[in-house]
C-alpha cells in the first residue's frame, strides 16, 4: 500500500473513533453495560469484516486463525474497552481523551521494565511532562467530583499501553484478532454484568441504534483503518496521526451538545498532547538514524 494512501485510512480511522465519544453523550437512557453490550457486538462483527478484507480470507479462516496471543491481546483490550466507556460516563470527554492520548507514554514505562528498553533522561522528562498534565486534569477532576471517572480513563490508558506492549513481545503486527476478540470478551462481560447486578438488556430502540452504530461505525472502522495502514507508515507518523481522536472528541461534544472545555483540561491535554507529539518527533529522528 502506498504511504499516501496509508495516511488516508489513518486519519479516516482517527476521525471516526474520535466520534465515539459524542455517540455515548447522545444515548439517553441506556447505562454503561448495556452501551457496552451493544457496542462492543458490532465492533467485534465490524472488525472481523475488516479483517477478513485485509486478510483476503472468509469468516471461517479468520476464526482459526485466532490464536493464544490473540487471545490474551483480547482480555487486555476488554478491560480497556469497558473503562473507556466508564470514563466518558464519569468525567468529561476533554479530560478522559487527554488522558487517554498518553498511553504511548504509559507504554514506554511498560517497555522500560518488561522488554528492558531503557528511555533516554530526555524521553523520562517527557513522561514527567505528561504526567504533570494529567495531574492538572486530575485536580480539576477533584474539584469537579470527576475522581472516578478520570480514575477509569487512567486504567484504560494503562491497558491500552499493555496491549501495545504485549503486541510487541509477541511479535504480533496485526492486532485485528486481538480487537475481534476484546470485542467478544467486553459483550460477554458486559452483558452479564448487566443481567446480575444491573437493569438488564432492554434498552429503547434510539439507544440500540446508537451504541450498534458507535460499535460498528466509529471504533469498528476506525480501529480497522488504523490498523490496516499503520504497518505501511511510519510508527511515529501513526502516533501523530491517532492523537487527532484526542483532539477531535471534546470538539465534536463542544459543537454538537455545548459540553465545552474548562481552562485547566485545555492546559492540562495541551501539555499531555504536545508530550506525545515530542515523543513522536524523538521516534522519527531515531528511524531516520538507524
Amino acid at each position: 500500500m502506498p504511504k499516501s494512501r496509508a495516511t488516508l485510512f489513518i486519519l479516516l480511522g482517527a476521525i471516526g473513533m474520535s466520534l465515539a465519544a459524542l455517540f455515548v453523550r447522545l444515548v439517553e437512557q441506556a447505562d454503561g453495560f448495556q452501551i457496552l453490550t451493544y457496542r462492543s457486538a458490532t465492533l467485534a462483527a465490524m472488525v472481523a469484516l475488516m479483517a477478513c478484507m485485509r486478510r483476503r480470507i472468509g469468516p471461517v479462516r479468520f476464526l482459526q486463525s485466532l490464536d493464544g496471543k490473540d487471545l490474551v491481546l483480547g482480555a487486555i483490550l476488554s478491560l480497556a474497552f469497558t473503562t473507556y466507556i466508564f470514563a466518558l460516563l464519569n468525567t468529561s470527554v476533554a479530560s478522559a481523551l487527554f488522558i487517554l492520548a498518553a498511553s504511548p507514554l504509559f507504554a514506554t514505562l511498560l517497555a522500560w521494565g518488561w522488554l528492558g528498553e531503557r528511555p533516554r533522561p530526555l524521553v523520562c522528562g517527557i513522561i514527567l511532562l505528561a504526567v504533570a498534565g494529567i495531574a492538572l486534569m486530575a485536580g480539576e477532576g477533584i474539584a469537579l467530583g470527576q475522581t472516578l471517572g478520570n480514575l477509569f480513563a487512567l486504567s484504560s490508558a494503562a491497558f491500552f499501553a499493555l496491549m501495545l506492549v504485549t503486541a510487541r513481545a509477541g511479535g504480533k503486527e496485526d492486532v485485528l484478532g486481538g480487537t475481534f476478540l476484546g470485542g467478544v470478551l467486553s459483550c460477554l462481560l458486559a452483558a452479564a454484568c448487566a443481567v446480575l447486578i444491573g437493569d438488564g438488556l432492554t434498552v429503547s430502540l434510539r439507544d440500540l441504534l446508537i451504541c450498534a452504530i458507535m460499535g460498528a461505525f466509529t471504533i469498528g472502522i476506525g480501529i480497522g483503518l488504523v490498523t490496516w495502514g499503520a504497518p505501511y507508515a511510519p510508527a511515529s507518523e501513526v502516533s501523530l496521526l491517532v492523537l487527532l481522536e484526542s483532539v477531535l472528541s471534546p470538539l465534536w461534544v463542544w459543537g454538537f451538545l455545548g459540553e465545552a472545555m474548562t481552562a485547566r483540561e485545555i492546559l492540562g491535554g495541551v501539555i499531555v498532547m504536545s508530550a506525545v507529539a515530542i515523543l513522536a518527533c524523538l521516534s522519527a529522528r531515531a528511524e531516520v538514524t538507524s
